[in-house]
């Protein structure tokens, strides 16, 4: 579920996988005049043009075109609209006989919170402007009191178990609908309303809890260790920040070329808290006890319900015969990179857990020469851009186009508003693309919706707005923007769950787009990798930006086959990661300490050693946002190639098969069960097996381009 980040309690489902913002939005358009083509908006210089006088682009408007929000505390409005709406809907969903319509209140109740929530959930964290992040942080915190209201509230929950009980009118509903009434329900019972009122006080005050825990945690987990300086040896100590007499360590220094620095590094950053600690076991623990409570065996259970793995035992079951694959391979990758240390480092050449990282880059950059500034020529920004407005003309007959927008309804004058336009069907939605370095901007790529598609009451579509936020530099003087492979992968992958979000037109915005189960969501991201790594694609676009030239087959090659090198080793450490995971959130109380069980893990899963008085599961970060669902890239990832190799991998720009991934993986959001959208376009239902299979066989070197570099 895709919950508030301010107010993560157990959510009505009429929040839950929404809660991302949404305000009413145009129908269809034809092509407008104020759109010009996407490369050249983004490989003009990077300042807005003042709009002519008169125009459109004149008018003031607040953010993402949200009249209120043209000042911060434009939030409180906002707000206050959406909670008197939502009390409203409240009182019609608890007065409205069974029927389709019950799930159109709900689903109304949802958006209208999510208008607020999700817009202010995005704002809180990326605008520049610290009065406008409080203004948004009060908005999520205050949407979260009414989401614990109607957590608790019986008679909303009773209007909707009215329905469930009524055979007769859930025979007459549609597939879609039918599902997304189970879901409010499946929501509902997470906060523990089932249960009776002394329970469910403690399902809420657990949920309570729990959310301190995680951002406790969270804060815990980036948290730098310190030392005496006097401890290191002196030749080291410049790698680390200095206090007084104390170094600071924040972080693993994994690049470092120094085995010592590295080393140090691990120990200190790695070295236990006895307050993280006892933070990861009360959230463990507490995590369970409200799965027991609401009916799970354990917090694992309920964390899988409706994804594609469905239960842990599977997830398990994945992980083990992936391990078993892989370990073969890893133990070879794992000799070469002894090989490399002892050739460094003769005195010391047993390998570490601090030396994965630096040597499985090492050996690349070794064996095929992949200098990223090699790249970066070839890949401006608008070049990159115009590649995917063409790989997505080809395959889904869908156009991007820059927009002009308004003044105050975007909070850097370097963000670039794009419509998404279909050949037949018109305006799909906006994607702003917040792509630039700024200070106090967060370093992460990620996809933000910010408002979800429905179907609204007067039958026009509610059109999705997203943000892809990326941390790119600016152009310069004497270039635009280059990328290098890295960014340019990225680029490619936000922009598949923008798609998803712009294709996923449901007519509930509780399902729209990315709403779906986590391990099916980073399908449609991770398969647009596989388009990022294919020459035919990348030939597209790919062109030096001063002399025109195209990037040579042979440098796509070496780039693709370098990746594969330790590619093993790197797998198997994301196993061991899933792993632990899964055991932590399974049966309660642990056999173990949650350090004993992380040694013993890693020797099972890993097979390098665990290094004593560490505790890498207290800097664990993903534990809080992916809690028992860490498995969920590897699934999907696996998804992905298959659906690469059986329908793009012999054409990828075939249209035929475009259309029929819009209409079966990309067009439900999450309206229909995962493993159902997965069956539609391999026509067969995969196995563990195949997963495995799928994952194993892209790290097998590709016989053509060995024998070209050879």
């Amino acid at each position: 579920s895709a919950m508030l980040a301010g107010c993560r309690r157990a959510l009505p489902a009429a929040l839950s996988r929404a809660l991302r913002a949404r305000a009413a939005g145009p129908g269809r358009r034809a092509v407008s005049t104020s759109w010009c083509p996407v490369g050249a908006a983004f490989d003009a210089k990077q300042q807005q043009q003042p709009p002519p006088r008169g125009s459109a682009a004149g008018r003031e408007t607040g953010l993402f075109g949200v009249p209120e929000l043209s000042c911060p505390e434009g939030f409180q409005e906002a707000q206050d609209k959406a909670l008197q709406e939502s009390e409203r809907l409240v009182q019609k969903a608890c007065s409205t006989p069974p029927g389709p319509e019950t799930v159109m209140i709900f689903d109304q109740l949802s958006d209208a919170l999510c208008r607020v929530a999700d817009l202010a959930d995005f704002v809180k964290i990326a605008h520049p402007d610290f009065a406008f992040r409080e203004a948004a942080e009060e908005a999520c915190r205050n949407i979260g009191t009414m989401v614990e209201k109607l957590n608790t509230d019986v008679e909303l929950c009773q209007s909707l178990r009215r329905l469930l009980a009524d055979e007769v009118v859930m025979s007459s509903l549609d597939p879609e609908t039918r599902r997304v009434a189970e879901l409010f329900m499946f929501d509902f019972e997470i906060s523990g309303i089932h249960l009776d009122e002394e329970k469910r006080k403690k399902a809420v005050s657990l949920n309570v809890r729990i959310l301190d825990l995680c951002n406790e945690f969270l804060t815990g987990a980036h948290l730098p260790n310190k030392i005496d300086k006097n401890v290191l040896p002196e030749h080291i100590r410049y790698n680390f920040t200095a206090e007084g007499n104390y170094l600071q360590v924040a972080g693993l220094h994994a690049d470092c070329p120094d085995d010592l620095v590295r080393e140090a590094a691990y120990k200190i950053f790695l070295y236990p808290s006895t307050e993280q600690l006892s933070r990861l076991e009360e959230l463990l623990a507490s995590r369970n006890s409200l799965a027991q409570l609401v009916g799970y065996d354990t917090f694992a259970h309920r964390a899988l319900q409706g994804t594609m793995a469905k239960t842990p035992e599977t997830v398990t079951q994945f992980l083990e015969k992936l391990s078993d694959q892989l370990s073969k391979r890893t133990q070879k990758d794992f000799e070469m990179m002894t090989k490399m240390k002892m050739k460094l480092n003769p005195q010391n050449s047993k390998l570490m857990p601090w030396d994965h990282p630096y040597y499985s880059g090492a050996l690349r950059a070794e064996r095929y020469n992949i200098d990223p500034g090699l790249y970066c020529p070839f890949f401006s920004l608008g070049a990159c851009m115009e590649g995917l407005n063409s790989l997505f003309s080809q395959l889904l007959g869908i156009s991007l186009y820059a927009e002009q927008t308004q003044r105050g309804e975007v909070w850097s004058e370097d963000v670039r508003k794009l419509a998404v336009v279909h050949e037949t069907e018109g305006l799909l939605g906006y994607i702003y693309c917040d792509f630039f370095q700024r200070p106090d901007k967060p370093h992460q790529d990620c996809h933000f919706t910010v408002r979800g598609g429905r179907l609204r009451e007067n039958g026009e579509y509610q059109l999705p707005v997203v943000v892809l936020m990326l941390s790119l530099p600016h152009s310069t003087r004497s270039a635009p923007t280059l990328l290098s492979p890295g960014m340019m992968e990225n680029l490619f992958h936000e922009m598949g769950h923008a798609m998803h979000s712009m294709l996923g037109r449901t007519r509930y915005q509780h399902v729209t787009g990315t709403r779906c189960p986590t391990d099916f969501a980073e399908v449609p991201s991770i398969l647009m990798e596989y388009f990022a790594n294919d020459y035919r694609v990348v030939n597209q676009f790919a062109r030096h930006y001063k002399t025109g030239q195209p990037l040579p087959k042979n440098m796509v090659s070496r780039l693709c086959e370098s990746k594969k090198v330790c590619a093993a080793a790197d797998m198997q450490l994301q196993v061991f990661y899933a792993a632990l995971d899964q055991i932590y959130h399974g049966k309660h109380p642990l056999k173990k300490s949650t350090t004993e069980i992380l040694k013993e893990t890693q020797e099972k899963f890993y097979g390098l050693p665990y290094v004593p008085n560490t505790a890498w599961q207290l800097r664990f970060s993903h534990l809080v946002g992916y809690g028992a669902k860490y498995y969920s890239y590897l699934m999907s990832r696996a998804v992905a190639s298959m659906v690469w190799k059986q329908c793009f991998a012999q054409d990828p720009f075939d249209r035929a098969m475009g259309e029929r991934y819009r209409r079966e993986m990309l067009a439900h959001g999450g309206g229909k069960e995962p493993i159902l959208m997965v069956q539609g376009m391999l026509q067969k239902s995969p196995s563990v097996e195949d997963f495995v299979d799928a994952l194993v066989s892209d790290l097998d070197q590709d016989f053509e381009t060995f024998i070209m570099d050879s």
